[in-house]
């Protein structure tokens, strides 16, 4: 009887294609934005997490402001005194939880090498063990030494798309650009590494000792302390630690509180992991209110179909067909209908996801109970809609059926 039914459902709106296609649109599109953007924010997820997690569970960073989403906080902790590097040097010396203390400082310049130009390049001035406590490697020459620092040596390590711009198809080591106008010879050259969480490219940095920084390119403004634990485990002891020295070598009481922030990777996909909370919950709207109007118009047109076909139904009543049997069949009709939504929506959704996962950094890929969630849904939703319409249909006397017109 099932198959049948459904069979009898499926010519039913083969024959009403254009309706048919119309109808399933609102729960399609529903079905879509569950597929799609629960693969979308999968793939997000893990993106961000493989790249904000990059200096490791044991490092933190000091900085003058940190995260403050507050303009007026934003306002008055810009007023706080400058981090330096020497506060750096300070923290190395002192601090025992701690294995290695990097001072870093960042900008954009413009870097030129003959006719060739990089406008708007990141360029970094670090302390000797920026390699301690990032994601440095090299694929080849050499990392930025103690030496270079203190004798604010003109040298540079490149990432590879600034080689790719300035040096196609050349070794860079050991060749000369220009930072600012500024003569550098290349030592090294970073391995690529693709794109950070916020979706600029990685390896368009040009890396500088901090001395030669300071003396070429920003000779003031604030620097940020990125800090690593002598071990995981005393993360939150050296934390503690880092910023009493730091509240004393600022001049304030250790129980006051610090006129600066410290941020860990951990605290940033913190942050991002609630904002994608606000975005499921968005979806949640969204999806709802897409299901409800496409019950709607699921439920409108079964009324419709219910009127026209009030003599076919007359007839099933008159040779022996009884209520349930055309409740059933209309409710079989609903299904068909909102399932065939659902499916056209998980297909969309899937080819959505396909793409960005081709044509973006993103690994987006389909969630096998996104589909699942959208296709029972979707059947939940012609259900639930198809109710009404079918009790009317089954409701009809059959001598009334019989005689009705249309």
């Amino acid at each position: 009887m099932w198959k049948e039914l459904v069979r009898l459902a499926a010519s039913t709106l083969w024959a009403n294609r254009l309706r048919s296609f119309l109808t399933v649109l609102g729960t399609a599109v529903a079905v879509l934005s569950i597929v799609a953007v629960v693969s979308v924010l999968h793939g997000l997820d893990k993106f961000v997490a493989g790249q904000i997690l990059t200096t490791g569970s044991d490092v933190f960073t000091m900085t003058k402001i940190g995260f403050i989403f507050d303009f007026e906080s934003y306002l008055e902790a810009s007023k706080r005194r400058d981090l330096h590097p020497e506060d750096a040097e300070f923290l190395r010396e002192r601090l025992t939880l701690s294995s290695h203390v990097v001072a870093r400082q960042s900008t954009t310049r413009t870097v030129e090498r003959g006719r060739e130009r990089a406008k708007d390049v990141p360029v970094w001035g670090v302390g000797s063990d920026y390699p301690e406590v990032g994601d440095f490697p090299l694929e080849g020459g050499r990392h930025l030494s103690p030496a270079d620092d203190r004798g604010r040596a003109p040298v540079v390590v490149i990432g590879s798309r600034v080689r790719e711009t300035l040096f196609p198809n050349e070794d860079p080591i050991g060749k000369d650009l220009r930072v600012a106008g500024h003569r550098m010879t290349v030592v090294g050259l970073l391995t690529a590494r693709g794109r950070g969480s916020s979706g600029d490219s990685k390896d368009d940095v040009v890396l500088l000792p901090m001395g030669t920084f300071r003396k070429a390119i920003e000779s003031r403004g604030t620097v940020e302390l990125m800090v690593r634990a002598a071990d995981p485990e005393w993360m939150a002891d050296a934390q503690d630690e880092a910023s009493l020295h730091l509240k004393i070598r600022r001049g304030r009481k250790p129980y006051e509180e610090p006129d600066f922030s410290v941020v860990t990777d951990e605290q940033v996909l913190a942050l991002f992991t609630q904002a994608t909370r606000l975005i499921y919950a968005a979806l949640v709207g969204i999806v709802s209110l897409s299901l409800v109007v496409g019950g709607i118009v699921i439920m409108n047109i079964m009324l419709v179909s219910v009127t026209e076909r009030t003599r076919e139904i007359g007839v099933r009543k008159a040779v022996g067909a009884r209520g349930r049997h055309i409740v059933i069949q209309f409710l079989v009709e609903a299904v068909v209908l909102s399932f065939l939504g659902g499916a056209a929506g998980a297909l969309l959704g899937a080819v959505v996801a396909f793409a960005v996962g081709r044509f973006s950094p993103l690994p987006a890929a389909v969630q096998p109970w996104s589909v699942l969630t959208g296709l029972l849904l979707a059947a939940s939703v012609g259900l639930f809609f198809g109710i009404y319409p079918a009790r009317r249909a089954s409701r009809l006397h059959p001598i009334a059926a019989l005689r009705y017109e249309g």
